[in-house]
């Protein structure tokens, strides 16, 4: 346990034994969060948790200071998805809380374990509305947006409750946890020795979860009756890190498979089960789907027709039970861990068991066949367009990537979503980040420098030049620790589409304008801006190499895009407003 200098605590040190060594709020905090094993801490510094970023940065433990709290949040939620660790945010009281608040319940919907530990104001003032330095019951509104929500009112019970908090986060289903810890906690001064018998580490903390072997049995009953089966992986899949049971399952029983954004690469895309190609005819015509770390929510279409055969029965693996029959009705529930799950899945079928109609095989490589060629034309076309087009940068992209597999692609917007999507392939698991599941804007920042600092390989930040304003600021501090990481602005001038008129002398609501390569240039990292697929090609390749911080500024025709990209149809119906 590390002691502080009991000088500096007259009071507290008149009544104790002169010989008895002292700690304090802020110690008992970094010695926690250094017995459960945590590297790294995101955050934005303030008051009351100035001095511990400070003391965890002497302790060995690496504080990356933010610009603004949600990026940091950020980061800290695509770290603990890497890591299967709960990533650490640190943020200021009441403002700074409420901005790390928003990546809180982004990772809670995403599954991901998260912490975010916040300094408060004093409760005998909050709690009378005394109107205290930055008041607010952030207990209270935690709750609501996380796993779940403690507050620490002793020092001596801080080790108790981060290891609730980093339990929570990672058992089971996992999520965002928030810790409040006063000022006057953080301060208060206790006897080291008893202080140091308040913390531990945590044992087991993220248990196998065994399925029930008739539950097993039921579910390869009911493929083996299937004619039409599908496996959907979703990005719980690839968290799991059961990339060989997957595999196994996959290619033993010769299911075709559609992977879901951020499960692309547990199997490379151009597996021959992949259907990938063939999504929608995939999801219209299987009778037997088995969704592994999938959710039937609106990314599935709940679950319905006609994106979904009304006659489709469901296989459904997740840890958490009370996830089925959330939209749909499930045949063959399989709770537990993905891992186990999978083992015994492979552990009970029988060779043989499990057989794929060659009608089946054929129909979806028949259109496969012709969406890939459709699709072909339109990237030749987009190759040599005038100007750029969104297909022409992101196919110099893809090739880049493709001769640096090791990097990680974090992509976010909305035609910068969906292109990149569907042009850049995969061939490694958990190297694609994006929007997730609430398909938020401003993720992207955090997510490329965790990915940065959780794994030191490269990272590619695909943008849309609207999605990047939201955490664009943290070019600074991609800077400032001389992250390897390259951002790619799709710049097409505009929310969807830069070339929508005013009808006023004001700019028209989607209207964007900016130099963002002279962005980058403002904080040290080098700038590109490119209008030729060739130019984005030769210049992301030189950034990757130089390992260095860099942004090219891709300029897209601003014409070219769809408002809300592939989810238009969500955008209310009226009377036209540009008429």
């Amino acid at each position: 346990m590390t002691t502080i200098d009991a000088s500096n605590h007259p009071t507290e040190a008149e009544d104790a034994d002169d010989s008895a060594a002292l700690t304090d709020g802020i110690h008992v905090v970094v010695d926690a969060l250094r017995t459960h094993g945590v590297e790294n801490i995101y955050g934005v510094v303030g008051i009351p948790i100035t001095d511990l970023a400070r003391l965890a940065q002497k302790s060995g433990i690496r504080f990356i200071g933010f610009r603004h709290e949600s990026d940091a949040g950020h980061a800290a939620a695509a770290a603990g998805f890497l890591t299967q660790r709960p990533g650490i945010c640190l943020t200021v009281s009441a403002p700074g809380f409420l901005n790390g608040l928003v990546a809180l319940a982004n990772a809670t919907t995403n599954c991901f374990p998260m912490v975010q530990i916040s300094g408060s104001s004093e409760r005998h003032l909050v709690d009378l509305q005394r109107g205290d330095y930055e008041e607010m019951d952030q207990l209270a509104a935690a709750r609501q947006f996380c796993k779940a929500a403690y507050r620490v009112s002793r020092a001596e019970d801080i080790g108790r409750g981060l290891a609730r908090a980093m339990r929570t986060a990672i058992s089971g289903r996992p999520g965002g946890v928030y810790l409040d810890i006063p000022a006057a906690v953080l301060g208060e001064v206790l006897d080291a020795e008893k202080a140091a018998a308040t913390v531990w580490p945590l044992v087991d903390p993220a248990p196998r979860q065994i399925p029930e072997a008739t539950a097993v049995d039921r579910a390869i009953d009911l493929l083996a009756t299937a004619e039409r089966p599908l496996v959907v992986l979703g990005k719980g899949a690839a968290y799991a890190q059961a990339d060989d049971a997957i595999r196994d399952f996959i290619e033993t029983t010769g299911v075709p498979y559609v992977p879901m954004s951020m499960a692309k690469g547990l199997l490379p895309d151009d597996h021959p089960q992949s259907a990938a190609t063939a999504r929608s005819l995939a999801l219209k015509r299987a009778d037997v789907v088995m969704l592994v770390g999938a959710r039937l929510n609106w990314l599935l279409g709940h679950g319905d027709a006609p994106q979904w055969s009304p006659d489709a029965k469901f296989i459904q693996v997740d840890i958490e039970a009370a996830e089925m029959d959330s939209n749909q009705p499930i045949a063959a529930p399989l709770v537990g861990d993905i891992g186990s799950v999978m083992d015994a899945l492979v552990e009970r079928s029988k060779p043989g068991q499990i057989t794929v109609a060659d009608q089946w095989r054929q129909e979806l490589a028949g259109k496969s066949q012709q969406n890939v060629a459709r699709m072909a034309k339109t990237l030749e076309a987009a190759k040599t367009a005038h100007p750029m087009k969104f297909l022409g940068a992101l196919q110099a992209i893809r090739d880049v990537l493709a001769e640096n597999p090791e990097a990680y692609i974090v992509n976010e917007g909305a035609n910068a979503l969906d292109k990149a999507r569907n042009t850049i392939g995969m061939q490694v698991p958990r190297h694609r980040l994006d929007s997730g599941t609430w398909g938020v804007m401003g993720i992207g920042m955090g997510y490329a420098i965790a990915a940065a600092v959780e794994t030191g390989k490269p990272v590619i930040a695909v943008e849309g030049d609207s999605a990047f304003g939201f955490s664009g600021i943290e070019l600074e501090t991609i800077c400032r620790y001389n992250l390897p990481i390259v951002t790619v602005v799709l710049n097409n001038s505009g929310v969807y589409r830069g070339d929508e008129a005013s009808t006023t002398s004001d700019p028209a609501p989607t209207l964007l304008k900016a130099r963002h390569d002279l962005m980058i240039q403002a904080f040290g990292g080098k700038g590109y801006q490119a209008t030729t697929p060739a130019e984005v090609e030769t210049m992301l390749r030189e950034a990757l190499a130089s390992g260095k911080p860099a942004l090219i500024d891709a300029v897209i025709d601003p014409s070219d895009g769809t408002e809300s990209g592939n989810i238009a149809h969500l955008n209310p119906k009226g009377i036209s407003v540009t008429k």
